[in-house]
């Protein structure tokens, strides 16, 4: 039997890691996958993968993942015809919509769309037609401060400076574990041996973070610091640096610097110490240390957003960068100018331009807070939500409160899921759409090559062919669309395949016709090791999209948000906070159902500091409850002198075990789900982003 390499990058997670996948022709015509490795011929990952890449293989020959439109029928799910489907998904949403209004159908978007092209280039081919004001997605759980203060800053919500951390001589890390997300709006494969190299050429790696991560324990200093309180650190070191005159020039044109300056004089390293529980001359030495050095990043990831001032921690963060010369500096954090440059083909986006109906929450880029999302359909009145069309997410597991959205899923007159599987929330459905698995098409990384460490780029063809009657994601779409049209008299505008958008995007990019690369679909499959375009380079001043042409380091809302910071309560005593964590082996909830990942040391525990267990009865391995204002959970407590006193930890994703989800392995792990806690009241009053870390919870014995 014939035997085949082939070349692609696993888009699992934001590494986007090159593989080779060795496949062995079958009698009855198709293929199967013998081993998936590292591709050393990749430049960018130099043969580096994690577990998950491996785990591609368990996604395609997964039982329980479903290959052809499933109807629920009561407790049961039955087959149903493409066409069928489609008309019908045409009938109910029109309805709902010609009785209740367009905001009466809501979408929700997951992570896994950022990763998939088909979803990116076509899925608002269809839901672009529903014209509701009901959009939600992930980006409001872990990220939207990174994109609401890049569009504030610097005019386009996609223009995120990212650590050049090949060339850096100091790296300080808040909130960020990248040794076990692989990076995170900082797409960066064989992320430890970067780091190594860092400290090798005599650089230093600083990790703040309220647990002695894999990340914090390579470190040279490591920093516990109280959840919640990262501003308070950060406007210390900030006011530090202004205080102490260690700025350094910029060759960027800026307004408002002296602005904040002023704004934030009271937030002392001093003042700030209590609220964060780093004393106040470790926090100037820091602030000392950053400024020394040749070059320095200041990175801040989800621990710093997804908390009650995200967005202060985001804009504070690139002030740092920016006060001490390292913006748009090699060495410091530089923007990415991919092959397919998003940021010039769109504008920069919006803000606050309308409101959710019942907490009045600004949208983002046309996008409410996804911790409204049960509300609006939980609260009656005019747009009150009745219909729900979820694509590649799970927001039962990870979005606030996720007890609150199954009810209010459960109440729904009509809901569509694009989805592989029967999970958490896809159960609710009255129709599941399955898409073909990821090695069964082309794919192009068009969102994370945005927020790559170097300018890469490469085109990922089909590894396997398509099974007979199933349909790709965008064909998904394109189907939804024409029957969605024909119901409702629309004229519907011609489209394109993604690949052909993608050499469009190609052609016309910073690569393509107009240069020396002539990049093409065509010219990238000449190199199915992918293309390194170099090293970035500072570009920031000519790509700026704010309407004054300049860096804007004052924007209103942020300074409009100290005197919330600055009348935020004391922690009560003794009061214990609930923070996450992530692992290499996981991605979010969805990649559980497969046992080379599941496999080994259980990682679903609670983490406690052994003096907390102490203080309150408790002993290492026993089953405890932990409770918050939303829920409790029951779940195995380990003790843990990596974790911050007061604090405690426990992974998201887990808690299959609910009625009706059909994923075998899955549901047999133990564990509970860390958003059963969250709250959805608990935000980042800036953005709304979900403040999923600080929350105050309560453990005892169960």
């Amino acid at each position: 039997m014939t035997k085949t390499l082939h070349h692609r990058a696993c888009h699992l997670c934001e590494a986007i890691c090159g593989l080779t996948i060795e496949t062995e022709d079958q009698e009855d015509g198709s293929r199967r996958i013998l081993s998936i490795k590292g591709d050393a011929q990749d430049s960018f990952s130099r043969g580096h993968i994690c577990p998950k890449a491996v785990a591609l293989q368990d996604i395609q020959n997964d039982p329980d993942r479903i290959r052809q439109p499933m109807r629920r029928a009561g407790s049961e799910w039955l087959p149903i015809e493409w066409d069928e489907a489609f008309a019908l998904v045409a009938e109910r949403l029109a309805d709902i919509q010609a009785r209740h209004g367009k905001n009466a159908v809501a979408v929700y978007q997951g992570n896994p769309s950022v990763h998939n092209y088909g979803l990116m280039t076509h899925s608002n081919y269809f839901l672009g037609l529903l014209k509701t004001r009901g959009r939600f997605s992930a980006t409001s759980v872990d990220q939207l401060p990174h994109h609401l203060i890049s569009q504030q800053m610097y005019g386009h919500g996609l223009l995120i400076p990212i650590p050049d951390i090949d060339h850096t001589c100091f790296m300080l890390i808040l909130g960020g574990n990248p040794l076990a997300s692989n990076g995170s709006i900082m797409t960066v494969p064989d992320v430890e041996k970067r780091l190594k190299a860092l400290q090798a050429r005599g650089g230093k790696l600083v990790v703040v973070d309220p647990r002695r991560s894999e990340t914090a324990a390579m470190a040279d200093q490591h920093l516990f610091v109280r959840p919640g309180q990262d501003a308070a650190l950060l406007f210390g070191l900030l006011n530090t640096l202004f205080e102490e005159g260690l700025g350094r020039a910029t060759h960027l044109e800026v307004e408002g610097l002296e602005q904040v300056r002023a704004a934030i004089a009271h937030f002392t390293p001093e003042a700030m110490s209590q609220r964060c529980g780093i004393p106040a001359e470790q926090i100037r030495q820091l602030a000392r240390d950053f400024a020394a050095a040749e070059s320095a990043v200041c990175y801040g990831r989800m621990g710093v957003s997804t908390q009650a001032f995200g967005s202060l921690c985001q804009w504070l963060i690139q002030l740092i960068n920016l006060v001490t010369g390292n913006l748009d500096r090699v060495g410091g954090v530089l923007c990415t100018e991919p092959a397919v440059d998003l940021v010039s083909a769109t504008s920069g986006g919006h803000f606050n331009r309308w409101q959710s109906r019942v907490s009045g929450l600004p949208e983002y880029g046309g996008e409410l807070p996804v911790a409204a999302l049960a509300e609006e359909m939980l609260t009656p009145g005019e747009g009150q939500v009745r219909a729900l069309v979820t694509i590649a997410g799970n927001p039962v597991l990870s979005t606030p409160n996720g007890r609150q959205l199954e009810q209010a899923l459960d109440g729904l007159e009509f809901m569509l899921s694009i989805d592989l599987y029967i999970n958490e929330t896809t159960r609710y459905a009255d129709l599941i759409l399955p898409p073909t698995a990821p090695l069964e098409h082309e794919h192009y990384d068009t969102t994370f090559n945005l927020f790559a460490v170097r300018n890469v780029t490469r085109f990922n063809e089909a590894v396997l062919a398509r099974p007979a009657g199933a349909m790709h994601d965008w064909e998904i779409f394109v189907g939804l669309a024409k029957a969605f049209a024909a119901r409702t008299g629309i004229e519907l505008k011609p489209t394109l395949a993604p690949e052909q958008m993608i050499d469009l995007g190609l052609r016309a990019g910073p690569y393509g016709d107009r240069s020396e690369h002539k990049l093409s679909v065509a010219r990238l499959r000449e190199h199915p090791h992918g293309m390194d375009l170099g090293a970035l380079k500072p570009n920031l001043g000519g790509r700026l999209k704010t309407p004054s042409g300049k860096v804007e380091a004052a924007p209103a809302i942020l300074l409009g948000d100290l005197d919330r910071f600055a009348a935020q309560p004391a922690p009560r005593e003794g009061q214990l906070v609930l923070i996450g964590r992530r692992h290499v082996r996981s991605n979010n909830s969805w990649m559980h159902n497969y046992h080379r990942l599941v496999k080994g040391k259980p990682r679903h525990q609670l983490l406690m500091h052994p003096n907390d267990l102490e203080a309150r009865g408790l002993v290492d391995g026993q089953r405890v409850k932990v409770r918050s204002r939303v829920g409790v959970i029951e779940v195995e407590v380990g003790a843990s002198d990596d974790m911050m006193p007061g604090v405690v930890s426990l992974p998201h994703g887990w808690g299959h075990a609910r009625p009706g989800v059909r994923m075998g392995i899955a549901s047999e792990q133990p564990g509970a789900s860390a958003n059963d806690l969250t709250d959805e009241r608990h935000l980042d009053a800036v953005s709304g982003n979900a403040a999923l870390n600080g929350v105050p919870v309560e453990v005892v014995a169960a």
